[in-house]
């Protein structure tokens, strides 16, 4: 019988970290921290090491589509695949950050929404029999949904959206906010709740038959 393996995304600190020891101490198989950083990383494997844990180190950075599909690569290769995907990397811009509300829409979104597609587009035909994919979002994301404009509401609850128009309103939404128009458009002051409300739409849209299980934190 092959190994099994997990794979967890943006797992140097915080949630992610905590998901690798738990998997450690849990899962019959290979465990892989994952970071953009390699130093960063071997720094939380260091840290695991003492405590007696043994995960496995690959560099993944989701915002890098060369670094995405070298890592599809790998699994496929050295595990034929993967059994359990935590898609858990993320960004979100402390209160008090002064970078203008573009630009934090920009970046969070690019990795929030957009690079954790990439992730789910190349690493899903690798999702084995009985496998898991599990998406790390936010309560903030639903009350995010609240605070949008009827016409937005409506579009994300609808049972026909497709992930084209998805992205789409992901991209507007970005568009309205660079220019300063996002709060006319429908949109409310949170980058980080938009891209969750995204994150959950998207899993919802592809969830029906698959391996998805959405998660919020």
């Amino acid at each position: 019988m092959s190994t099994k393996v997990a794979v967890v995304t943006g797992s140097n600190k915080g949630i992610g970290f905590a998901i690798v020891r738990g998997l450690c101490k849990q899962f019959h198989g290979d465990v892989y921290l994952t970071s953009r950083d390699v130093g960063r990383g071997q720094a939380a494997m260091e840290s695991l090491a003492s405590e007696g844990l043994k995960p496995l180190f690959h560099q993944l950075d989701i915002n890098d589509l060369n670094s995405i599909t070298t890592a599809a690569a790998f699994f496929k290769e050295k595990y034929g695949g993967v059994d359990i995907l935590i898609n858990n990397a993320g960004i979100a811009f402390k209160v008090a950050d002064t970078a203008p509300f573009g630009t934090q829409a920009e970046v969070t979104l690019k990795t929030n929404f957009f690079a954790t597609r990439d992730m789910l587009t190349h690493f899903m035909p690798l999702i084995k029999a009985g496998g898991r994919v599990v998406n790390v979002s936010s309560f903030v994301g639903s009350r995010t949904l609240n605070q949008c404009s009827p016409e937005l509401q409506q579009r994300f609850r609808s049972e026909d959206i497709t992930e084209d128009e998805l992205v789409g309103l992901m991209q507007r939404f970005v568009d309205k906010a660079k220019s300063g128009e996002h709060n006319q458009d429908g949109w409310p002051d949170t980058a980080y709740g938009v891209s969750k409300t995204g994150l959950t739409v998207l899993v919802l849209e592809l969830s029906h038959g698959s391996h998805f299980c959405p998660v919020s934190n």
